[in-house]
C-alpha cells in the first residue's frame, strides 16, 4: 500500500512541476508600422495570459473631398488602450514553440481615441476638418516572432465607434459600425 502512495505522491509531483503556468513578459516596448500607419506601443503584465497594451501613433487613412474631387491620404493621432488575453501560451511552450515577446494568438478589446488635434494630408492645405472619435472593437489576432527583435500581427474584428464633437460630447447620436484589420510589422526593444 506505502508503494501505490509513494507512486502516486510522485506522479502528482511530476504532474505538478510540468504544469507550470506560461506567461507574457513584464514589459514589452516596441514600434511598428503598417499599410494604415505607425505606432509606438507598450505592454504591461496584468497576469499571467493577460496584457495591457498602450499605444501611441498616427492611424492614416483615405479621403475624398465632394467639392472638389480631391482624393488623398490623412494620418490622424490615435490613442489606445488594449487589454489582450493570450489564449494559447500554455499550449505553445508544450509544443516547445516560441512565447517571448507575447508570441501568441489574443483576444482583445481594442478602444481607441482619434482627437481632433491635428491631421497630415497629402495635400498641403489646412482646410479639413477631423471629427474626433472613439471605437470599441472586439479583436483576435496573432503575434509572432521573426528573430529576436523583429515580430508581425495579423488581426481583425469588428465593433463599435461614436463620433464627438467639440466639446467631447455625442454628435448628431452618430454612431455607426467599426472594423479593426491590421497587418503589421515591428521592432521589439
Amino acid at each position: 500500500m506505502k508503494k501505490i502512495f509513494y507512486m502516486l505522491a510522485a506522479c502528482i509531483m511530476v504532474q505538478t512541476t510540468q504544469a507550470q503556468d506560461a506567461s507574457v513578459e513584464k514589459s514589452i516596448f516596441g514600434v511598428q508600422t503598417g499599410f494604415l500607419g505607425i505606432w509606438v506601443h507598450n505592454e504591461v503584465k496584468l497576469a499571467n495570459q493577460f496584457a495591457l497594451r498602450t499605444e501611441v501613433g498616427l492611424d492614416a487613412g483615405l479621403f475624398i473631398n465632394s467639392d472638389s474631387n480631391i482624393d488623398g491620404l490623412a494620418l490622424i493621432p490615435a490613442l489606445t488602450l488594449e487589454p489582450r488575453w493570450y489564449i494559447n501560451l500554455n499550449r505553445r511552450q508544450e509544443k516547445s514553440k516560441r512565447i517571448d515577446g507575447n508570441s501568441g494568438t489574443f483576444i482583445s478589446l481594442k478602444t481607441t481615441y482619434h482627437p481632433d488635434w491635428f491631421v497630415i494630408t497629402s495635400e498641403n492645405k489646412n482646410s479639413y476638418t477631423f471629427i474626433s472619435d472613439i471605437s470599441i472593437i472586439p479583436t483576435i489576432g496573432i503575434r509572432r516572432n521573426i528573430g529576436k527583435h523583429f515580430n508581425y500581427e495579423v488581426g481583425g474584428g469588428i465593433g463599435y465607434v461614436r463620433y464627438l464633437d467639440d466639446d467631447y460630447t455625442r454628435f448628431f447620436d452618430a454612431s455607426d459600425v467599426a472594423a479593426n484589420l491590421h497587418l503589421r510589422i515591428g521592432y521589439r526593444f
